[in-house]
This record gives structure tokens, sequence and C-alpha cells, in this order.
């Protein structure tokens, strides 16, 4: 990611920040209209689900320039995704999921340049938890749009 992407990826989630609740309830409503088979991967209160998504994604977006810090916590939760089922498919479901809920949550301000920054934070993120569950180098550019 270019300093800008990174940038543009961090003022954007600042203003998601004062409406997490509402946005991961948006996310997992997305995402289970995307694909409902993945409602049964969720055991438990999906509105603490959302707590810890928004809580990770936080702490990703913030660490997003210092990729030392980043990436070992990015692989560790490739490695629990793959743990709880999740497959290789699902990721292109929840990137189209966090792209629509960006969308919504920001928009006039979700420019093409915001989507195209959080399509590129999501792309490599991504494969780096697709690389630490599965072992193998991720497949190519996800094609999510919101």
């Amino acid at each position: 990611m270019t300093p800008k992407q990174v940038e543009l990826v961090q003022s954007s989630f600042k203003k998601v920040l004062p409406i997490s609740d509402t946005a991961a309830e948006i996310f997992y409503d997305r995402l289970f209209h995307i694909d409902p088979a993945l409602k049964s991967l969720f055991h438990g209160d999906i509105r603490q689900q959302g707590k810890k998504l928004m809580q990770m994604l936080a702490a990703a977006v913030h660490t997003l320039n210092r990729p030392g810090a980043l990436l070992p916590a990015v692989e560790a939760l490739g490695a629990r995704h793959a743990g709880y089922g999740v497959t290789e498919k699902h990721f292109e479901a929840v990137g189209e999921a966090l792209l629509w809920t960006l969308a919504r949550g920001l928009q006039e301000e979700f420019t093409p340049e915001v989507e195209a920054a959080w399509m590129e934070a999501y792309v490599a993120l991504s494969a780096v938890m697709k690389r630490a569950a599965y072992g193998k180098a991720a497949a190519g550019p996800e094609t999510a749009r919101a």
C-alpha cells in the first residue's frame, strides 16, 4: 500500500468508529445475505462478535504503516479462522460485505480513491491470513466490489 492509501484507510476508519456497533451489525447482515451458510460458523452473541470485529479492524488499521507489528497478528488471525471452518472462498464474501458496509457508513466520503485504498488493504491482509491459514500462496486479488 502507498502511504496515501494507508492515510485514506486510517482517516476514513476514524469516521466509522463512532458508529462501530451499527457498522458491525450492517456488516454481518450483509455477509449473511451474501452467503447465508456462513451464519453456521458463528456461535454465541453476534453483537459480541461484532465488537471483536471492530476491535480487530481498529488494530489492523492503526498499524497498517507498521508491518512488523501488524503481520504477526494478522497471521495468527488467519490461523485461528482456519480452525473455525473458514475457507478461502469465504474471504471474497467478507471483502464484499466490508466494502458494502463502508460505503453505507461513509456515504459520499466513500470516494473511488477511498474504496480503492480499502480494497488494497483488504486484499493484502486477506492474502496474509490465507497464507497463514492454508500454508500456501493465496489466490490472486479478490474482486470484491461494494
